[in-house]
């Protein structure tokens, strides 16, 4: 197996697979902000991981693992010293200054890349095919930071597991809530997929030492030949985590999705029926009884919204890209229509207050 060197651009949900990848003796850098990253370097990060019949979670320690990691800014990184970048960072801040041109450095790079972000960068989404690419821009905070990327050297991986900073530890702490598994489609490269494929078996044949003897961890990252298979996570964002966002201020996702539970299915399958549309498998996707069972434990509103209410100027808008692709199947929902308009509202109000 051959030692790799990744580049993951944000430390918090991408500290998550970098704990994975580590047991597998790789090496990863990552981008981050300077207090994060003099912490990293100086303590390591931790990961605290619930398992399946243990009443404590377990912790895992990055300086204890096989592989190694460093983290630092943005400025003086090299692509190509890299096999493979990883995109952990929320959309929105790709075009901040510093990750931008590192971003349009990775893009001439030709270094394969794998997003992990909910919103689904734009040459990824080329690679669906018969759709408007011109006419989804509108739901990017800055389209033109995708604008040197070529579709097949870009690969998208489905940010199932959820996971928080918890706001009185260190920032070098994730605590996962919800341990499924990153869903990753294939590179149009073989050569590239190959190095997925690579760390899928790592992770998967991983063995963790407890008083109790070796166990098996949660969150694998599970590779897929079809580039639909991520598009999964759209029903449960436009189900869930957009609707955590009320005129009312902001409410958890499990109270988005069991409030009403007709409206939630109606909404979840509406855009599981668009991705079948647009060329899913039915069998790729996940049907929405699995989804509510697993939304039963999202006692947080989703971060989308906590950032809405927190006055940002741009959030991710996943639930834009499913409504404009939808109108262009000629197709729409209103509790979909309504709710984009209302955080277009928001977002309109937290832009004019900033400017203020």
């Amino acid at each position: 197996m051959a030692s790799y060197k990744i580049l993951l651009m944000g430390a918090s949900y991408g500290s998550l697979l970098a704990s994975k990848i580590m047991f597998g003796g790789h090496s990863l850098h990552l981008v981050c902000l300077p207090a994060e990253a003099n912490l990293i370097n100086s303590e390591g990060f931790r990961v605290r991981l619930p398992v399946k019949g243990r009443k404590d979670p377990i912790e895992l320690d990055s300086r204890k693992l096989p592989g190694k990691v460093t983290a630092g800014p943005a400025a003086g990184v090299n692509p190509k010293d890299y096999d493979l970048v990883g995109l952990a960072m929320q959309e929105p801040q790709y075009g901040s200054p510093g990750v931008r041109e590192l971003l349009d450095l990775v893009a001439t790079s030709k270094v394969p890349c794998m997003s992990i972000m909910n919103m689904p960068p734009l040459p990824y989404v080329k690679r669906i095919p018969g759709l408007n690419y011109d006419a989804l821009k509108p739901a990017y905070t800055d389209p033109t930071v995708w604008h040197n990327f070529e579709p097949g050297l870009l690969t998208l991986c489905s940010p199932d597991p959820q996971a928080i900073r918890p706001p009185d530890e260190k920032v070098n702490m994730l605590q996962v809530t919800l341990p499924t598994n990153f869903k990753v489609a294939r590179f149009d490269n073989d050569k590239y997929t190959a190095i997925l494929r690579e760390l899928q078996t790592d992770i998967e044949t991983v063995r963790y030492d407890t008083p109790e003897g070796k166990i098996e961890l949660p969150v694998k990252l599970k590779v897929h030949d079809s580039i639909f298979v991520p598009l999964a996570k759209w029903s449960m964002l436009l189900a869930g985590n957009y609707r955590c966002i009320t005129k009312d201020g902001m409410r958890t996702a499990k109270e988005a999705v069991y409030s009403n539970i007709e409206e939630s299915r109606s909404v979840y399958n509406f855009v599981f029926d668009l991705c079948v549309k647009l060329g899913a498998n039915p069998n790729e996707l996940v049907p929405f009884e699995k989804y509510a069972a697993a939304a039963d434990s999202l006692s947080r509103p989703a971060s989308a919204a906590r950032a809405l209410f927190n006055g940002a100027p741009n959030i991710e808008r996943c639930d834009k890209l499913v409504q404009l692709i939808a109108k262009q199947k000629g197709l729409s929902h209103p509790v979909i229509d309504a709710n984009v308009t209302l955080v277009d509202e928001l977002l309109d109000k937290n832009r004019r207050k900033a400017a203020a």
